[in-house]
């Protein structure tokens, strides 16, 4: 048994910086008004919580927290339900330890 304290995701992200590219996200959520089971998921699986509910039951994304992992290309791209792009360059996450 580790007698080091457990980390959590969030202290580990915290360390992260991001330049967001104001008015280019990379993320785009298309229109719905009933969410798909795969934009569902996304409010679970995304490791940095970018994805939520808003007031209308719609999911939307809030790309300035995005560590660029890809799960949610994995997850909901093939099925239409998001529009994902690498950010332009100099844009995005920028990883403190590498």
């Amino acid at each position: 048994m580790s007698s080091e304290p457990a980390v959590r995701v969030e202290d580990k992200l915290y360390y992260n910086r991001y330049l967001v590219d104001v008015g280019n996200p990379h993320v785009k959520v298309r229109a719905h008004t009933t969410p798909s089971p795969q934009l569902l998921s996304l409010l679970k699986v995304c490791p940095a919580r970018c994805y939520e509910l808003n007031d209308g039951g719609q999911v939307e994304v809030a790309v300035d927290g995005c560590i660029e992992c890809g799960t949610c290309r994995v997850i909901a791209e093939p099925t239409g339900d998001i529009q994902w792009s690498h950010p332009r360059g100099g844009y995005g996450v920028l990883f403190k330890f590498g």
